[in-house]
């Protein structure tokens, strides 16, 4: 018989098999949009024409890729950290199929799911020779709380745009609070809310997950939810796409610059999450995170696994963040997620009942956002060489929506800054090579993409 204790070591992370479990329930919650959402990101381009991307053959990859991945997290890498499709880069992935489908008719998705193969192939080179940890121990301790409060604001602001708190300006690109404060959306926003805030601070275990259901029930009392017909149901699959990936079409050389935003997409993102959840649970020790390299090869697979199946770049959720805020300290807590994505194959209406309806699981981003704001007050603010780049970094991640870009920003200002200061030493070699390569990045590459 498995003895769960020794294999996760919850004793010596002062945790148990109904905590790991709740907190494996209250993540999979936050993410279980990804279920919804990316089949129909995949399967229609921006003009509404379909990709060729069949919707159930997506949602059947995304489940059964994040399910392998994030047990695979649990098992190997034994940290709270769970996988799925990342949002982002699948929307990137629609972008370069339509471009490719002026070049490779009738088999553009193939060759994208080529594309993101050899991408997450690269990334996995990358972690075998540590390069990626590298990176990490490279960070100092002020960047790293900048990038984690930087993801705290961009959970909020995801959980505030979701809740129908926040809305796009008409005919603008500015944001706004929205004026229909009586709206059904807002309702059921501010009940999770105020619900999971009071009971948060009031110090009950599971506040965020509470949130959730209070969210539900009131989503079903205003009609905005409706029980489903059936519990049980799995996806119609019309044409599969498990193994369709073109490797030849995709080693072309016009597709390069599509392999290397890849690339820096998934790189920048799983860092900056690893660092975003590291940061929250306590698990950095002397400023370095152990069995960093082992979570990185676990990403870098979850993305080959991906394409093979039939879907878009797979990596690190920071919605992980929700799990460990209600305690999650092992490699359990990505295990039940991982068995949830498989149960969601067969309870598709229920799951479908919570995760299509955003507002729900909205307050859930608000509050932990909230928590990990924290590390504000462990940036060294009297140090303006640290202070200034940490700054950047943590109010472009959610001003320009994006966690790599936000990074990227900060990591080439950095050295420079130290440089500067006249205080080099105090920087990594690798810090310079960085902000160098990540300078021709958005020079050469994201200027001329399609």
């Amino acid at each position: 018989m498995l003895n769960v204790n020794n294999i996760f070591k919850l004793s010596e992370n002062n945790t148990c098999i109904r905590t790991e479990a709740l907190a494996g329930i209250t993540t999979f919650l936050t993410m279980a949009y990804i279920i919804i959402v990316q089949p129909a990101v995949l399967s229609m381009d921006f003009t509404g024409k379909p990709t060729g991307l069949d919707y159930g053959a997506v949602l059947l990859a995304t489940c059964v890729a994040s399910a392998i991945t994030s047990i695979f997290m649990g098992l190997y890498a034994k940290y709270p950290i769970a996988l799925a499709p990342g949002m982002g880069e699948n929307f990137f992935f629609v972008t370069v199929v339509m471009s490719l489908t002026a070049t490779h008719p009738g088999n553009s998705w193939q060759t994208a799911l080529g594309i993101v193969f050899i991408s997450g192939f690269l990334f996995f080179l990358l972690s075998i020779f540590k390069v990626r940890q590298l990176v990490i121990d490279a960070v100092s301790p002020s960047m790293r709380n900048g990038i984690t409060a930087g993801i705290g604001l961009f959970i909020a602001f995801i959980g505030l745009r979701n809740g129908g708190i926040i809305v796009k300006k008409p005919e603008s690109t500015w944001i706004a609070i929205n004026t229909d404060m009586l709206s059904a959306d807002v309702a059921v926003f501010i009940v999770g809310l105020l619900t999971a805030a009071a009971l948060q601070a009031r110090k009950t275990r599971g506040a965020v997950l509470w949130g959730i259901i209070a969210s539900a029930i009131t989503a079903l009392a205003l009609g905005k939810i409706h029980p489903p017909q059936s519990i049980f149901g799995f996806p119609e699959i019309k044409q599969s796409a498990i193994f369709k990936m073109d490797l030849y079409s995709a080693l072309d050389i016009a597709c390069i610059p599509f392999i290397i935003v890849f690339l820096f997409m998934v790189f920048f993102d799983t860092i900056g999450t690893l660092i975003g959840v590291a940061e929250q649970a306590g698990f950095m020790k002397d400023n370095k995170l152990p069995r960093a390299s082992r979570v990185l090869i676990v990403d870098a697979t979850g993305t080959m696994l991906g394409a093979a199946l039939g879907t878009s770049t797979v990596t690190s959720y920071i919605e992980s963040a929700a799990g460990v805020s209600y305690g999650g300290r092992t490699g359990l807590t990505s295990v039940v997620v991982g068995l949830l994505f498989l149960l969601a194959l067969f309870f598709g209406p229920v799951i479908g009942m919570v995760g299509q309806y955003l507002p729900i699981t909205a307050p859930a981003l608000v509050i932990v956002g909230a928590m990990i704001m924290k590390s504000v007050s462990r940036i060294d603010w009297d140090d303006h060489s640290e202070s200034i780049p940490s700054f950047l970094i943590a109010i472009c991640i959610p001003l320009t929506f994006s966690i790599a870009d936000g990074m990227a920003l900060g990591f080439i200002v950095y050295p420079i800054i130290k440089l500067l200061a006249g205080k080099t030493k105090q920087t990594s070699w690798l810090m310079y090579v960085l902000s160098f390569i990540l300078i021709l990045y958005f020079i050469k590459v994201r200027t001329n993409l399609p």
